[in-house]
């Protein structure tokens, strides 16, 4: 429920990359349509039609969220505490798109009080997603439901235009790390404050 939590936050609608699996289960299809999200595609055609998908949307400015963990955090009990690593798609995306005036916004909730519960089995998952890997272990689907939570919200990280040009070459690897780890950082400082 990270996503309506979020808007609900910010005030604003915001179109969320969610995995590919959501946009295969019935019922789930459903809610996160109605959310706004939109389901990344299968592993062949991911990363670029996240690209693609991500920019329309930017270029009719709305807002793009990403969760930079990637979907471990999601299928997996983690410490509401800890960060996992972060996943580069969003400073890709941050640095490639063709808009002026884009911000990063760093956002981190922090979970006071929370139930989990099991949903599915994650094998059962399989079936919708076959490629991937998470779903094939034993165990279940969690569903986090937070009853207290804490949402910091970071300095929007205005993209430069010294940023974009830096983003090509043997450079770009660099700039996107640099990226990165400044909103870990971040992220992991609002994250501590919330607590």
């Amino acid at each position: 429920m990270d996503a309506p939590l979020l808007m609900a936050a910010l005030d604003r609608p915001i179109r969320f990359a969610c995995h590919h699996y959501m946009g295969q289960v019935p019922l789930m299809r459903e809610v996160v349509t109605r959310l706004g999200c939109f389901p990344l595609d299968a592993p062949q055609q991911r990363q670029q039609t996240f690209f693609d998908q991500a920019t329309r949307l930017l270029q009719t400015q709305q807002a793009v969220g990403v969760f930079p963990e990637g979907a471990q955090p999601m299928v997996q009990n983690t410490q509401t505490e800890k960060l996992g690593q972060f996943h580069r798609g969003f400073a890709h995306l941050a640095l490639r798109a063709p808009i002026q005036d884009l911000a990063v916004l760093p956002v981190a909730i922090a979970s006071h009080q929370e139930s989990t519960n099991s949903v599915v089995p994650l094998k059962l998952l399989s079936w919708f997603d076959p490629s991937e890997p998470l779903f094939d272990q034993e165990g279940w689907h969690p569903m986090v439901v937070y009853q207290r939570v804490h949402i910091s919200i970071g300095r929007p990280l205005w993209i430069t235009a010294s940023q974009r040009q830096s983003y090509q070459g043997k450079q770009a690897k660099k700039i996107v790390a640099d990226l990165t780890a400044h909103c870990h950082s971040e992220i992991s400082s609002l994250l501590h404050q919330g607590y």
